[in-house]
């Protein structure tokens, strides 16, 4: 292979429009795939996130349950000391014990009480909580549905096109190798700032592809002699004659179909 030293204007341009055919023909395996590894990775995000909440409220509920039954342990304990003190009452000796003693019953039938209400109070968040669980888990297996759907139809095209683009890849790396840095800088700069990706286009019809622009009789001289590198005023791309590109895009064609 040639090093980049040896190659003349007119092999820097075919070189260069070469790397733009391969460039933009990964763009294209890849539009095919448009928003689909987003939406994979939202849903994910989104699946997983649901899943966490489905978790957390099933704990919650653990927790609750943990509660009501320290709550009904409380006032088994709150009713045996009722018992307790009533028993004492009877074998008192005087009035100031005996209230003593109804005062403690007291407290006991207030905690009882505060207990039971603890309770009712739980009780209705379990049934929240519960419904909320249904919730989550039913938009959970909705959205894993989902999910599963988006991520077939990634592999599916992921499987049609992973062999070329793995190839062209590799070519577009290669093509890249025989390019001087200051060239293949200010192409991957233009191709950054367009929207189409196309750094690199041929003249038809007396403009740049894809421009409304005329190029001068006289540019259009210089670009079909090839010896010099020449860009669109008006855009910035670079620019090759139409000879050049139609060449380049046979060749390339062939390579293109070897691995399709």
């Amino acid at each position: 292979m040639a090093t980049t030293k040896e190659l003349s204007v007119e092999d820097k341009l075919r070189a260069i429009y070469d790397l733009q055919l391969i460039d933009s023909r990964i763009d294209d395996i890849r539009n095919v795939r448009g928003e689909l590894p987003l939406e994979v990775q939202d849903l994910e995000d989104e699946v997983a996130g649901l899943r966490s909440r489905a978790e957390k409220l099933k704990a919650d509920l653990d927790v609750i349950d943990d509660q009501i039954k320290a709550r009904k342990n409380a006032i088994e304990e709150h009713r045996e000391a009722i018992k307790k003190y009533a028993k004492q009452q009877e074998t008192v000796r005087n009035n100031r014990e005996f209230n003593s003693l109804a005062k403690e019953i007291e407290f006991q039938e207030l905690e009882i009480q505060l207990a039971e209400k603890q309770i009712r109070e739980m009780k209705s968040s379990i049934e929240y909580k519960r419904q909320s669980v249904d919730q989550s888990e039913e938009k959970l297996n909705e959205k894993q549905q989902h999910l599963e759907h988006k991520k077939a139809e990634l592999d599916a095209i992921m499987a049609e096109t992973a062999k070329e683009e793995d190839f062209l890849v590799t070519k577009s790396a290669e093509f890249e190798a025989l390019i001087e840095p200051r060239l293949l800088a200010a192409y991957k700069r233009i191709r950054g700032s367009v929207r189409n990706g196309l750094a690199v286009v041929s003249i038809e019809r007396g403009a740049s592809a894809g421009s409304f622009f005329t190029i001068p009789p006289q540019t259009q001289v210089e670009i079909a002699a090839r010896k010099k590198i020449i860009t669109d005023e008006h855009s910035g791309r670079i620019l090759v004659d139409a000879t050049l590109a139609r060449e380049e895009k046979e060749k390339m064609e062939e390579i293109f179909a070897s691995v399709s």
